[in-house]
């Protein structure tokens, strides 16, 4: 029997957040006051519009049948809509696939794109799973990291120098999930700069933030000119909408490629849950107040965080420009000791902030960046006064 699993999953990493946010949860059950700081999920509940939407196509009685595999069409012609009049992306409902989040839709499109030995160039710090992901389809992730003197965005040069005669694709999130990093325009023009040298490379371009924007206006390389069809934008309704237990994402991307992911789709997963998708429309259709709400909470926590950790001595901390993290450089702590317990890395640091200050974190190890820690602010804030007050005091113990 121990040959029951396949060598593709055996490679697989497991998630670092999902991973520490079980751990929390362990200590939780055994009594212990955990504060999560772990995950990347709203606070807020689901707007009461999007409830309300739900529960009409409940009782409506009229969405109870299989979905078509790449989404209802009045969702897709909303999503079209949306891209066209905020994003400058002009598109059809053709090159719209929904997919059960934009977690779902990334898969899909390497999935679908790659071939054993394909390259494919990640922006670091990067969100945990695209190394997984690209090993998971036969790729190859090739890193180019942006350090914090850059504001963690590596350069166009950078990405020129990772190109080999075996990349396909690249991928990289604005905002920046792990260190709430935005691209601006002219950032992404010099990216599309080097992108339209290779007819053969494609981008792809997490955009699940948008609404968690501090900067002004959201940019898309989707929309620098030359790039509509070189680009699969990738977005939902998690982050900015507070829906990420309905598990709605999806894709605009090159008709080519946007059916070759709906008939991947159609082989697994079908089309998703009926009654999300009718809430989706809403969401994207109706009463925006409460995505503005939310995003103001988020900018007053950004502030309140940020004068908390800056009063933490070693902790560099750069002001995030989007999403809802923070992610510290913590290396001053390396080498140092509490009792018998040394911290050599920032997997060691995390673990000891969990056990001692009973705070969740993700160590950077997990987003390609070990000199960092990740910590989410989408929590009150109560909770995140306490935590950064009991990660004061269990670092002081360091020595």
């Amino acid at each position: 029997m121990s040959n029951l699993l396949s060598s593709r999953v055996k490679a697989l990493s497991v998630s670092a957040t999902i991973a520490m946010a079980q751990k929390a949860r362990e200590l939780k059950g055994q009594g212990k006051d955990i504060i999560s700081l772990s995950l990347g999920e709203p606070d807020f509940k689901t707007p009461e519009n999007v409830q309300i939407a739900a529960k009409d196509a409940i009782d409506s009685g009229k969405f109870f049948s299989y979905p078509p595999v790449p989404g209802y069409p009045e969702l897709r012609e909303a999503i079209v809509k949306k891209l066209k009049d905020e994003n400058e992306i002009d598109c059809t409902t053709d090159q719209i696939v929904v997919s059960s989040g934009a977690k779902h839709s990334i898969s899909n499109v390497f999935l679908a794109t790659l071939d054993e030995g394909d390259e494919v160039i990640i922006y670091a710090p990067y969100w945990v799973s695209y190394v997984d992901m690209v090993k998971l389809a036969g790729g190859v992730p090739v890193v180019v990291e942006g350090t914090i003197e850059q504001e963690f965005k590596a350069s166009a040069e950078q990405l020129e120098a990772a190109i080999t005669d075996k990349t396909k694709a690249i991928i990289f999130s604005s905002p920046c999930n792990p260190t709430g990093a935005v691209w601006s325009k002219e950032e992404l023009e010099a990216m599309a700069a080097v992108v339209k040298k290779y007819e053969d490379i494609f981008v792809i371009a997490d955009e699940i933030y948008e609404y968690i924007n501090f900067t002004g206006k959201h940019a898309s390389i989707a929309a620098v000119d030359g790039m509509a069809d070189r680009v699969v934008t990738v977005n939902g309704f998690s982050k900015g909408y507070a829906m990420t237990g309905w598990r709605v994402g999806y894709i605009c991307a090159p008709v080519e490629i946007a059916k070759a992911c709906s008939k991947l789709q159609g082989q697994t997963t079908s089309g998703i849950c009926s009654i999300a998708q009718r809430a989706a429309i809403e969401a994207i259709s109706g009463d925006q107040s409460s995505v503005k709400v939310m995003a103001d909470a988020y900018h007053e926590r950004r502030a309140l965080v940020k004068g908390l950790l800056d009063e933490i001595p070693g902790v560099k901390s750069p002001m995030p420009e989007g999403a809802f993290y923070f992610f510290p450089d913590v290396s001053a702590y390396f080498g140092t000791k509490a009792g018998d317990r040394e911290i050599n890395n920032a997997s060691d640091l995390a673990m000891f902030l969990l056990e001692e200050a009973n705070v969740s974190t993700v160590t950077g190890d997990a987003f390609g960046s070990p000199n960092c820690i990740r910590l989410s602010y989408a929590a009150s804030e109560e909770n995140l006064k306490e935590a950064l007050k009991r990660i004061k005091a269990t670092l002081a113990t360091l020595k």
